[in-house]
């Protein structure tokens, strides 16, 4: 992998998501040979994905150069490759490019789309957990448009323009409040010739209600914006089959869609080398002590997504979302460099800094520690906290100027289809 050879001890960190760069961050200025690893050579801001499948936001305005990170950081190196094994007992990784040893090493690969063993529903549906994906979905979604034009099958044409997206969590509700917002301002003008009152969205929930992991208020007030919007809600009912024309499901409900959107759960996205009882199996996360150093590995963490810490508050992990993985990105690093010193290593606290989700323009639900609020001045508040917590000033610049053109002329500038997307369910029609 051509790392030069140091005497610093050398910390391995695998992904460059929001725990990877915080501890990237936080181990700077230190006597350390630092690797990041990762198979692309950008940080995706995940949380805006759904705008980049929608037209409102272009794919490099949330991607970040991860050269760019280390880029003054002297003994920091990058290396773009995947890695397929861990051994502890040699204490190296090999990747597509080779192998490299560890003094330490921190798994950060976050989480990926978790399809529960339906292996249908993987292959016909859309995820939408990395740039490529959000790309591919905002193919098919103009793709889908622009086939409804050509065909005289009424049913063929309802399939193109019913949009089924499982999952009622932030991103089930963000992306139906954003193609809501499509079938209401742009789409019409877009196809004239077409009756865009035929497009259908539906959200299918499993649980009661939506926004599980807010408050019932959010989830309430979410769910009246939806609505209001001409969005579809079936709670209470589960996906089990998808074929890439019917949907089926385990209530009194089937539809015929060309566009499934699986947004219904994630998986950690584990790596191979590790015993079995550092992983739980259905979650297939990395099971971590206080301290988010894996079961029986004294020099290995695990932090993010990936990675189970089994606390009182938290029994089943922290929420696979980006604020406790840059928290344990942050405290992760200050524990390494305090074992470093011979110190003792403090174990990790989660503090929960609320939750947040928008459905639209004016329209957003944010839960905080002692408040509660929604509508106009919660979409400003979670518009000020995404446009922050963004990586770079242009990344910042473009992404404002992007919300503040759509805000005033009510439309998405970037619904291209770049690079089309080969549909799987045309045979099916």
């Amino acid at each position: 992998m051509n790392i030069p050879k140091t005497s610093f001890p050398r910390v391995v960190i695998i992904g460059g998501g929001f725990a990877g760069l915080a501890a990237v961050k936080g181990l700077k200025n230190q006597e350390l040979q630092v690797v990041l690893i990762d198979k692309h050579n950008y940080h995706t801001f995940q949380p805006l994905l759904y705008q980049v499948a929608t037209g409102g936001l272009e794919p490099d305005s949330i991607a970040y150069p991860l050269r760019k990170v280390i880029k003054n950081l002297p003994n920091f190196y990058f290396r773009l490759t995947e890695v397929l094994n861990i051994d502890s007992e040699k204490r190296k990784i090999q990747t597509t490019i080779g192998e490299l040893k560890y003094d330490y090493l921190i798994i950060a690969t976050g989480s990926k789309t978790n399809y529960f063993g339906n292996t249908n529903i993987e292959k016909y549906s859309m995820a939408m957990k990395n740039v490529p994906q959000s790309l591919n979905l905002r193919s098919l979604i103009i793709e889908n448009f622009e086939d409804a034009l050509l065909t005289e099958n009424f049913e063929q044409r309802n399939a193109l323009m019913n949009f089924i997206i499982v999952g009622g969590g932030p991103t089930g509700v963000e992306l139906a409040g954003a193609l809501a917002e499509m079938k209401k301002g742009i789409l019409p003008k877009d196809y004239p010739d077409l009756d865009i009152r035929q497009m259908q969205i539906n959200i299918i929930q499993g649980s009661n209600r939506l926004l599980k992991a807010m408050s019932e208020k959010a989830s309430e007030k979410a769910e009246d914006f939806l609505i209001n919007l001409g969005v579809n809600i079936y709670k209470n009912a589960h996906v089990t089959n998808y074929d890439g024309y019917k949907v089926s499901t385990d209530a009194d409900l089937s539809f015929e869609s060309a566009t499934v959107i699986w947004a219904a759960g994630v998986k950690g996205a584990t790596i191979k080398g590790l015993n079995n009882e550092c992983v739980i199996e259905r979650a297939e996360r990395i099971k971590v002590d206080a301290y988010n150093k894996v079961k029986n590995h004294k020099n290995i963490f695990a932090i993010g997504d990936v990675a189970c810490m089994n606390v009182s508050d938290f029994p089943k992990g922290h929420p696979m979302m980006a604020q406790p993985a840059i928290q344990q990105g942050v405290h992760v690093a200050k524990n390494l460099i305090a074992e470093l010193h011979h110190k003792q290593l403090k174990p990790f606290k989660y503090i929960d800094k609320g939750a947040m989700a928008t459905i639209g323009r004016n329209k957003a639900v944010v839960d905080l520690k002692n408040i509660k609020f929604q509508g106009v001045f919660a979409w400003f508040v979670w518009m000020f906290v995404h446009l922050f917590s963004l990586i770079g000033f242009r990344n910042k610049a473009v992404v404002f100027f992007n919300w503040v053109y759509n805000y005033i002329r009510f439309d998405r500038e970037t619904r291209l289809i770049i690079r089309p997307f080969k549909n799987r369910n045309k045979e099916s029609f």
